[in-house]
């Protein structure tokens, strides 16, 4: 008797990116609102944020919800190295691109010819994503000499004293902002996308019998 082939569902994103990418988001929501309050109560630069998008009411409160999810943000990133170096998403789905790709995708990107495949990460995907890894990896690190700069002044001198990393703080939250910005812009020429990183659209389908 022949054999009925039926497709197997592989979802674009298992359930675990989809868990850490919403736990990210609300992480990082939380952290840039609350480090607009905490930013407006001293100002660096000659400028503040708008009242209304702070997070917090107050300095205190600011820094009690910028604290809370720094843990949560920071449990979060070690969840999803750990599972994308274990799971080989890292390897497979994010890997460092050829510059080659990279010029060829932004170019492709630039004349509205780049196709789009839900699961499938483009070279520009892939660079501008391991750039916002090294983004919030250096947000931490700041974030940490700017919170203890006493404790830890060797850390706060690598990075050329406490006003020079409280502003490479704030310039690497714009970069991230920037990158939620485009993503989410993506998200709104490309509402699939957002589905299934909800449900888990499939990405593909193999026949199996």
């Amino acid at each position: 008797m022949p054999l009925h082939h039926q497709p197997a569902v592989i979802p674009a994103h298992p359930a675990t990116i989809r868990f850490l990418h919403w736990v990210w988001v609300y992480a990082i929501g939380c952290m840039v609102f609350s480090g607009w309050e905490i930013y407006n109560a001293s100002p660096s630069l000659p400028f503040s944020f708008p009242r209304w998008t702070g997070l917090g009411g107050w300095l205190g409160g600011a820094l009690a919800w910028h604290f809370s999810a720094m843990w949560l943000l920071a449990a979060d990133g070690v969840a999803y190295l750990a599972y994308g170096f274990v799971s080989g998403h890292f390897r497979r789905d994010v890997g460092i691109p050829a510059p080659r790709a990279v010029v060829r995708d932004f170019w492709a990107a630039l004349t509205f010819r780049l196709g789009h495949r839900i699961g499938h990460y483009n070279a520009v995907q892939r660079l501008l994503y391991l750039g916002v890894i090294v983004a919030l990896t250096l947000q931490v690190i700041t974030g940490l000499a700017i919170w203890k700069p006493v404790q830890l002044g060797a850390l706060v001198a690598i990075f050329g004293g406490y006003p020079i990393a409280r502003n490479i703080h704030l310039a690497t939250m714009f970069l991230i902002v920037t990158f939620v910005i485009v993503h989410v812009v993506l998200v709104a020429i490309f509402p699939r996308t957002l589905v299934s990183m909800i449900v888990g659209v499939p990405a593909e389908s193999k026949s199996r019998a």
